[in-house]
């Protein structure tokens, strides 16, 4: 391959099954995932981990802090602090029971995944150390899905900062997927005191690497990396302190990029509308 563009080897069959129309598409699950900055003397970095090779969905690719929804983060009674519910539901095109669990898996899986956690005792503090062995338990506990969100906040007394993350953007997994997500970006800045590590047993690295850094190895092939992936960091480029990210997604676009299959001649054609450059062509019978 040219670049770090992950495509897996199934797709062509698959989207020629969707085209014939004997593919039913899954429906997608909600899903939230974090770019964590920090500020360096270079410029912000953000943190990245690399999926197991063994992982069933996009093994081997760089990727954020994220994963799914768990119902249980629809429920009343999370302590929250900043933007409304109803605030968030304007921001992200749902309603405000649905915001409030997007918004929490989004704070829940960057706590699960990178040990890093935006809620503080108050509504303008934030925990400074999240390590030690009673975290641990309770991290453990989470992702286990022995404890809720709302519970653990409750157990500590902590309140979900929602004021720390900024909505960046909204990708939906491909219908020809399998696995398919409805998953919401976000950016943060990493916390004063916190610092990440990787917690999660999906990863079998971290790093913090600059936007730039990270989009130029991707090009190189170097990095794998899916198109939401790299384009959100392509997006991070210009910007030279994270509190600039964080104060530009107010002004981001969420329209949902899904990407599409269409037939030209005799191939079929794979785009991403207004990503250009994951368009593929595919052969419409099998070689």
């Amino acid at each position: 391959m040219a670049n770090g563009q992950w495509y897996p080897p199934e797709w062509p069959d698959r989207i020629r099954a969707l085209a014939r129309g004997e593919l039913t598409p899954a429906a997608p699950k909600r899903a939230a995932t974090v770019m964590l900055l920090r500020d360096s003397v270079a410029g912000p970095a953000v943190h990245m981990l690399r999926r197991r090779a063994s992982m069933a969905f996009a093994g081997g690719a760089y990727a954020y802090p994220g994963g799914g929804v768990d119902p249980r983060d629809d429920a009343h009674g999370v302590g929250w602090a900043g933007p409304s519910r109803e605030a968030w539901a304007d921001r992200l095109g749902v309603d405000p029971a649905s915001a409030q669990a997007i918004v929490c898996a989004a704070v829940r899986e960057t706590y699960e995944e990178a040990g890093v956690l935006l809620a503080g005792e108050t509504p303008d503090t934030v925990v400074g150390d999240t390590t030690g062995e009673d975290w641990e338990a309770d991290r453990l506990a989470l992702v286990g899905r022995e404890l809720s969100f709302a519970d653990f906040l409750e157990r500590r007394g902590l309140v979900l900062r929602s004021d720390l993350l900024g909505a960046w953007a909204r990708w939906i997994t491909p219908e020809f997927e399998p696995r398919r997500y409805d998953t919401w970006f976000f950016v943060a800045a990493l916390p004063e005191g916190q610092r990440t590590r990787n917690a999660s047993t999906e990863a079998d690295r971290t790093v913090w690497i600059r936007p730039p850094e990270a989009a130029e190895r991707y090009d190189r092939g170097e990095l794998l990396m899916m198109p939401p992936t790299i384009s959100t960091l392509r997006q991070l480029t210009p910007y030279d302190a994270a509190a600039k990210a964080l104060s530009a997604a107010a002004d981001r676009d969420l329209t949902p990029v899904l990407a599409q299959a269409r037939l030209e001649g005799e191939k079929l054609v794979l785009s991403w509308p207004g990503h250009d450059e994951f368009t593929k062509h595919v052969p419409t019978e099998g070689a």
